[in-house]
Formats: structure tokens, C-alpha cells, sequence
């Protein structure tokens, strides 16, 4: 069946020897619609991003981008500001009619850390066309914070579709109907789209902002840095944020919303031109996201950079979308149900390295 494939495909596909790596795949990094992808034993300090071109290497093309190269066995520090390339224990040889797509993960979103997949023959990041086969490279480039890294350390993920997986508005009203993907009255327009939340019921706590020249944080330690340390609270009471050119935000949906279990989603932009900014789109929702006991949905964790003027957010501002994807099958196990699923039921949070 075509959609997205659940974890006993991708158990499968490793079992067959279509997805591989240096080092055996743990139960760990199968997710119930993906897999995360681990970082090998070295990183090459970049001059400047690049793409490996239509018939080309990876591996060919290092030389012409190459600063120098880096261990990272023992831990090493990835500069803010900084480029680098790193190759994934993982590799690939798909079968034909197979695609992938892949995103951060969701704590790297939210450090700031830009990281995207890149591969040989490739002309665009975060796609693998049919059947690819071959190694897997992470771009990275941290933003806000420099962070230690070491090797099997998982950014991203790769999710794996075969045929058309998209649902079109139709189908999507449809799902909405049988199972409510939101509270209330649900925008649909090339997927669901989803507003900022500058007026929570609470307090007037509306998100954070990355505070520049801090630390360095170790991707390993959970729990283990102050939040103010890294972030400034932001505060309104007037429903209006003011975002600055260059700054990096933590901002909440307004909405709560849910994934059914037999689909997935994805974030994307609403509008290419929304306003001078830009949502920064870090993971994938899996089947099971929001949905609990209390059936209520989660928020989704908006990361927001400003561009080249400041620009007003103001409340109940649609800012993005999800695109609701089928699957293949329903996954042996729901995000949040059988899993340790950090960001099941969240509202406004930030990276599990903070406290």
C-alpha cells in the first residue's frame, strides 16, 4: 500500500540490508514513522554549505569546501556561526518505488541547530529520489549556541514513503470529520494550518528568545541547564509581539492539534510571503502526536527567526501548516504510547537540555 512506511517496514528494510550502517541500528532510533539517523566518528569544517550536483560525489567535491577535518570521538565543539558536514553511520541501497524525506529532529530545532541531509548526486536538501543508494552526510550549522557533539548522536530522521502519500484538502476534511484534528473550527487549505498563540490563559509568559554569547551545551545532558542562562522570557499583554532581525524565537500554536494513527504529518510554510519572518520547521509529527487521554491534542512548538526588518506577530496569526501524509500501515507503536516521546501533551517548551 503507498503512504508512509511504519516501523515494521523500516525494521524490514534493515533487515534486508536496504537501509545499513557501520555500526548495528538500535531498536532506539526506529521510530513509529522513521528512523533517526546517527553521526559517524569525524566532521569537516566547511567554508561554505554545498550541494554534491547531478552526477556527483560527496566525497569528490570535499576538497573544493574542505577548511580542515575534525575527530569527534572524544566530543567536539560545533561552532556557532559555522558550517560543517559530518557522514552518518547510516547508508542506504533503496528499493525501487521507495523516496525519503528528512528534518531535524525536534530538540535540534529548537537549539537553532540547522541540520539537513545531504547526498551524493543530489540537488536539494532533505530529498532522496527513487531508489537512491548510497552514503548519508548532516550538514550542520549551529545558530544560536555552539553545542558538543559526539559520534552515534542522533539530529535528524528520515522518513520513508512509497507513491503519493499526501492527503489533498478533501481527504483532509474528510479525516477532520471522523476524527477532529483540532478544537473548534479547523483551517484547511493545502494541509492545516495553524496560528500563534500571543495570548495564553495562564500568564502572559508567550515564548523565549535566544540570548546571544552563551555557552556551550552538551547535546547529552538532559535537564541540566538553566533556561535563563540561555533564553530570555518574552512577556505581552497586548496580544503583539515585536520580532528582531536575526533573533531566534520559541513561540507556541494557538491551536492543539492531533495526528491519527494511521497518518503523519509534517510542518510547512503557510504562505511564502507571510511577513518578514520565518517559521523554522525542525521534525517530523508522528502517528499518535496529541493524542491521549484526555484526547486534547498538543500544541506545536513554533521556531520563528526574523529577517531583514523588524516585524509585529500579532495573536491568532496563521503562520504555517501541517501537511497530513497516510501510511502505509498503522506502526506497531504511537508516539507517546510505548515510546519515550519528550514533547507528548507539550505546550510552550523548550530543548530537553533546559530546566
Amino acid at each position: 500500500m503507498n503512504g508512509v512506511l511504519p516501523d515494521s517496514e523500516i525494521r524490514s528494510l534493515i533487515e534486508q540490508g536496504a537501509i545499513a550502517a557501520q555500526v548495528d541500528i538500535i531498536p532506539e532510533q526506529i521510530q513509529p514513522a522513521s528512523l533517526d539517523l546517527r553521526l559517524g566518528h569525524k566532521a569537516y569544517r566547511l567554508r561554505a554549505s554545498f550541494l554534491a550536483g547531478r552526477g556527483q560525489r560527496i566525497e569528490d567535491r570535499l576538497n573544493d569546501f574542505q577548511m580542515h577535518e575534525m575527530d569527534l570521538s572524544g566530543g567536539a565543539v560545533l561552532e556557532r556561526g559555522c558550517v560543517y558536514l559530518v557522514p552518518l553511520i547510516e547508508h542506504l541501497s533503496l528499493p525501487a518505488g521507495l523516496t525519503a524525506v528528512a528534518n531535524a529532529k525536534s530538540s535540534t530545532g529548537r537549539l537553532d541547530l540547522l541540520t539537513r541531509l545531504v547526498t551524493d548526486d543530489g540537488t536539494e536538501f532533505d530529498r532522496l529520489p527513487d531508489g537512491y543508494s548510497g552514503p548519508l552526510y548532516a550538514e550542520i550549522c549551529p545558530r544560536s549556541f555552539s553545542v558538543l557533539v559526539r559520534p552515534g548522536m542522533r539530529l535528524n530522521q528520515l522518513r520513508l514513503r512509497r507513491g503519493q502519500a499526501v492527503l489533498d484538502d478533501g481527504e483532509l476534511r474528510a479525516l477532520n470529520a471522523r476524527e477532529p484534528l483540532v478544537e473548534g473550527q479547523a483551517l484547511i487549505d493545502n494541509g492545516l494550518g495553524f496560528s500563534v498563540d500571543l495570548r495564553p490563559l495562564r500568564d502572559d509568559l508567550v515564548g523565549y528568545r535566544a540570548r546571544p554569547h552563551s555557552g556551550v551545551i552538551d547535546l547529552d545532558r538532559i535537564a541540566q541547564y538553566p533556561a535563563q542562562d540561555f533564553w530570555d522570557e518574552l512577556r505581552t499583554s497586548d496580544g503583539r509581539l515585536i520580532l528582531d532581525p536575526g533573533a531566534f524565537y520559541i513561540l507556541v500554536s494557538r491551536e492543539a492539534v492531533a495526528i491519527p494513527a494511521d497518518c503523519a504529518a509534517e510542518m510547512a510554510p503557510y504562505l511564502a510571503m507571510v511577513g518578514e519572518f520565518r517559521v523554522h520547521y525542525a521534525g517530523f509529527f508522528d502517528p499518535g502526536f496529541g493524542i491521549g487521554s484526555s484526547g486534547a491534542g498538543s500544541r506545536g512548538v513554533l521556531e520563528v527567526r526574523c529577517h531583514e526588518a523588524p516585524f509585529v506577530l500579532e495573536h491568532g496569526q496563521v503562520v504555517g501548516r501541517l501537511v497530513y501524509e497516510r501510511m502505509a500501515a498503522r506502526p506497531d507503536r504511537l508516539y507517546g504510547a510505548g515510546i519515550k516521546s519528550n514533547y507528548q501533551g507539550q505546550g510552550l517548551k523548550l530543548a530537553k537540555q533546559f530546566v
